[in-house]
């Protein structure tokens, strides 16, 4: 399973020049947890991602909000970034190394297809350990109905001492 195929599509990119008022709202208004933070070129070039954790823990907790601030100043430099043909694995290494819970998604030029967040692999994730065990209820019920139930005498109990104390013998 590659990258391509759960990583978010619709990337919101914010200008570097913004400020962090018109970043938080735009996250708001496009229900967002990150923005990509782009220069105002033709193409716009990537300069880095922000979250709302940044803007919480960086302009909030720190007290940053003066007007002069600007989105580009907050954004992390330069942001991560797999190919969209990455394993899961290896975007969960990259996180893992960058110390990060999102990562940019490109193609083989560069360009940016999508966005993956650590929640977007939890759910693969979860998908495919749910496929795993649908496979293995599918061959127990297959082994149960291709054999014949035996009938097996009652065996005696062995009970075990309780952790921590010696059997006595």
């Amino acid at each position: 399973m590659d990258l391509s195929s759960f990583c978010t599509r619709e990337v919101v990119g914010i200008d570097a020049n913004a400020s962090l008022r018109d970043a938080a709202a735009l996250m708001c208004d496009e229900h967002v947890g990150a923005l990509v933070v782009v220069t105002s070129d033709d193409p716009p070039q990537v300069v880095g991602l922000v979250t709302d954790r940044d803007l919480t823990l960086e302009v909030i907790g720190r007290g940053e909000t003066r007007a002069d601030v600007r989105i580009g100043d907050l954004a992390k430099q330069p942001p991560l970034a797999v190919r969209e043909s990455a394993t899961l694995r290896e975007a969960v290494m990259s996180m893992e190394e960058g110390g990060v819970r999102r990562l940019l998604v490109v193609d083989d030029d560069g360009g940016v297809v999508g966005l993956v967040s650590a929640d977007d692999l939890l759910e693969a994730l979860s998908q495919e350990f749910a496929s795993l065990a649908r496979a293995l209820r599918k061959g127990i019920a297959q082994e149960k109905s291709g054999r014949a139930v035996a009938s097996v005498a009652a065996r005696t109990r062995i009970v075990y001492p309780a952790y921590g104390s010696v059997a006595m013998g």
